[in-house]
């Protein structure tokens, strides 16, 4: 109950600011382009083992793997897109609260001040 009171408040207290709140236009961008390269990068690097293990010749062996270490590295792209993406949002949401508590406490010294 309390949790949804504090809840209720934030929300109010960044409603009568008329603050913007939805983010950044590239947020949702971003991790749909983690999560796809993400995706791209898993299904290269099986597609391209699994022709590896059917090849006799070194060279192509060789040159498959080498593709296959190229997708992992696709994988982890995508992973740290997505990660700076939610991470941001995560960031930007605190940093509204953290602005918002401070006004709080400005207000609480001034009508402290005010009153002595």
């Amino acid at each position: 109950m309390l949790t949804e009171e504090r809840r209720q408040r934030f929300k109010d207290d960044v409603g009568k600011q008329r603050l913007r709140t939805d983010g950044s236009r590239f947020d949702g961008a971003a991790r749909i382009a983690g999560i796809l390269a993400m995706i791209v990068g898993i299904a290269g690097t099986f597609v391209a083992y699994n022709v590896s293990l059917t090849k006799d010749d070194l060279r192509d062996v060789g040159s498959l793997q080498t593709l296959a270490v190229g997708f992992l590295a696709v994988t982890v792209l995508g992973a740290a897109l997505y990660l700076a993406a939610a991470v941001t949002r995560v960031l930007r949401l605190w940093l509204l609260r953290q602005l918002l508590e401070q006004q709080h406490h400005t207000d609480q010294l001034t009508e402290a001040l005010r009153a002595r």
